[in-house]
């Protein structure tokens, strides 16, 4: 009997109008498990080689996994896959809130969609009713404008994930959204569901996500409660991933004006943190009641660390149901383009989520055309008379409503940098991406593994692939009495050797690559990477493989665990290889070897290209990759259980 699942996929042609349920065996739930390498081997299967992006044809996948739905924390994650329209090849992305938990009490376990319609439609799953339903009537539409109609309509307990404007519009960087702040963001999966004319996928269901060993399950969610409070995720549930502002501009790794300084001034920084976030904008805040007001969750989870803020920016309400920034947001609208103004970061914050797009790529790209800019490499004319300098939060939130309604130069940046600077002809020193993806906001120049996670990820450079060298450090590895150290969770996956996060060898590469397997893991299990981890989280990879036993009732080791991230991350590189997409894309931005850093504890540093170079190739050895292409080995896919995979590639 299969536990834990709903034991159901529904398959949709928007093209034909076709409903499927498929039943796939318990042998394939073993294999491909959920989330992400579940809706990999869909894409794999149902897309042909060399579909573009935005064809019909391109498979996308939502997808969770067996413990969605169940009541412990951390489990309410769903996958979305589809090729990127930013590079052609994977995309792949994750996000929260109620809805994952929702499509397992509507008792799917993935929603695989091909074709497009028409007309715009969405989709209405009520448990064994499912319609596809005219949407013109929500077309051009905000997201909480939605939210509020199709609420109305089918009542307020449904969840909602769905294109904004951005998305109909098809801009490189949109994003799926879902309870208007909640994002599948980056490699521009908004824009996919925007070619299929998919407006929104409505679900409500009846049923329980029912574990082989409820009492276990129970075991697991009592065990993080009682830890909660006296770890570290305490202080992250208050102040959230805005809270590493200032960690990451002590050691000087705070990206600064379009990455050329690793530093704000310290009050700016200040002024932009997540210290500052919760004193002063979260709901409630005025009163003391944040803590309660201010933070949300997501189903089941105690850690409570989303934002929910309620203030103003120059007469413009900053409103609860749009959620608040997280530090990527705060890093790319705030220390990217120089501004401190922590009302104007928000409020752009709450225009990409109203509009659907990630807020990662769309704060990059204006601090990209920001140093254009200064450069001379644009002019005022160019960009429809704004003056777009960094420091001035009012020329970028006018440039950032040009991009999301594609107006004027707007059009041209709805296209991410990459994109922008090959249609002007311009621009390209300045730019910070990889396979079309702008970076994150975490500076390989301090974090030194992160340039070769960067350089060979296969949906672009993304800081949640992996755990980042801080916490590989001795100090942090070690702990103290009062404090544990990170070895207590790295030691279950084989790390035993902590290293310097500026020092680039192999022992480093062995905990990148390790660590990436249990991140990888975690996005085929349905997991959060905050709550459950390989280093500083609640929970750590035994626990992972005990809730997958106590889900499903087999019998899950934490060596299976890192073999499911496994087999995820090399379905991802070789579908990549298939796609035409291998080690000459493995590369980082010409601007980190180019010019050093000014200002703050790394002035001066820049990157050695001989020595990321040499750290790729041994990753490659490492992964089982070869060398001289980067592309997964016979051997390696075959051990996976992925000997179909190099077959295609063969």
């Amino acid at each position: 009997m299969l536990h834990g699942y709903a034991g159901k996929i529904l398959h949709i042609d928007l093209t034909s109008g076709s409903v499927e349920v498929e039943k796939p065996s318990e042998e394939f739930y073993r294999q491909y498990i959920g989330g992400s390498l579940l809706g990999l081997y869909y894409l794999w299967k149902l897309t042909p080689e060399g579909t573009e992006p935005l064809d019909p044809v391109n498979t996308m996948t939502f997808a969770i996994s067996a413990p969605t739905g169940m009541a412990v924390s951390g489990q309410s994650r769903c996958t979305l896959t589809c090729l990127s329209p930013s590079s052609g090849g994977v995309s792949d992305s994750q996000a929260g809130g109620f809805w994952p938990a929702e499509l397992k009490f509507a008792g799917y376990d993935a929603i695989v969609i091909r074709g497009a319609a028409s007309e715009p439609v969405y989709l209405w799953i009520n448990d064994d009713k499912v319609e596809i339903r005219p949407a013109s009537h929500l077309w051009g539409k905000l997201t909480n404008e939605v939210d509020e109609i199709i609420k109305a309509e089918h009542g307020k307990k449904v969840e909602i994930a769905q294109i904004g404007p951005s998305g109909e519009n098809l801009s490189n960087f949109a994003a799926v959204m879902n309870m208007s702040n909640r994002a599948w963001g980056r490699t521009g999966t908004g824009a996919v569901m925007g070619s299929k004319n998919l407006k929104a996928i409505v679900v409500r269901g009846s049923r329980k996500a029912e574990p082989a060993d409820k009492r276990a399950v129970t075991a697991l969610a009592k065990k993080g409660a009682g830890l909660y409070p006296d770890s570290d995720m305490e202080w992250f549930g208050r102040y959230g991933t805005p809270d590493t502002v200032m960690d990451n501009l002590g050691p000087g790794g705070l990206p600064t004006r379009n990455w050329d300084s690793g530093a704000m001034v310290q009050e700016a920084a200040e002024a932009i943190s997540g210290e500052r976030l919760y004193e002063e904008l979260l709901r409630g805040a005025a009163e003391g009641k944040q803590d309660r007001l201010g933070r949300d969750t997501c189903y089941a989870c105690i850690v409570r660390c989303k934002r929910v803020v309620e203030s103003e920016w120059r007469h413009q309400a900053l409103t609860p149901q749009l959620g608040g920034p997280e530090y990527e947001t705060i890093a790319t609208f705030g220390s990217y383009c120089d501004v401190d103004d922590l009302h104007a970061v928000t409020y752009a914050n709450q225009l990409c989520n109203q509009y659907g797009v990630d807020t990662i790529s769309c704060g990059a790209t204006i601090s990209w055309a920001m140093d254009c800019f200064e450069h001379g490499v644009l002019t005022a004319d160019d960009m429809d008379g704004i003056e777009l300098r960094f420091g001035d939060s009012g020329a970028m939130i006018a440039m950032l409503k040009k991009i999301l309604t594609r107006d004027g130069f707007g059009d041209v940046l709805a296209e991410g940098s990459t994109k922008a600077a090959d249609k002007l002809g311009k621009g390209h020193d300045f730019l910070l991406t990889i396979k079309g993806q702008e970076l994150p906001a975490h500076m390989p120049h301090v974090k030194r593994s992160l340039a070769v996670i960067y350089a060979t990820n296969p949906f672009g450079a993304d800081h949640q692939s992996t755990e980042h060298d801080t916490l590989y450090n001795p100090k942090g590895y070690e702990g103290t009495e009062e404090e544990p150290g990170n070895k207590r969770f790295l030691n279950q996956i084989g790390l035993f050797h902590p290293q310097h996060p500026k020092v680039l060898n192999e022992r480093k590469i062995e905990y990148a690559l390790k660590t990436q397997y249990n991140y990888s893991a975690m996005d085929t299990m349905g997991l959060c990477q905050f709550v459950y981890g390989p280093a500083w989280q609640l929970f750590g990879p035994q626990d992972m493989a005990d809730l997958m036993s106590a889900a499903t009732g087999w019998d899950f080791s934490v060596d299976e665990v890192q073999k499911i991230g496994r087999r995820r991350l090399n379905l991802m590189r070789a579908l990549n290889a298939r796609e035409g997409i291998a080690r000459d894309q493995d590369t980082l931005p010409k601007k980190l070897y180019s010019k050093g850093l000014e200002g703050g504890r790394t002035d001066g540093l820049k990157l050695d290209e001989q020595e990321v170079q040499n750290g790729i190739e041994m990753y490659y050895d490492q992964a089982g990759w070869e060398v001289e292409t980067g592309v997964p080995s016979r051997a390696t896919l075959e051990e996976l259980g992925l000997g179909w995979a190099a077959d295609s590639l063969a």
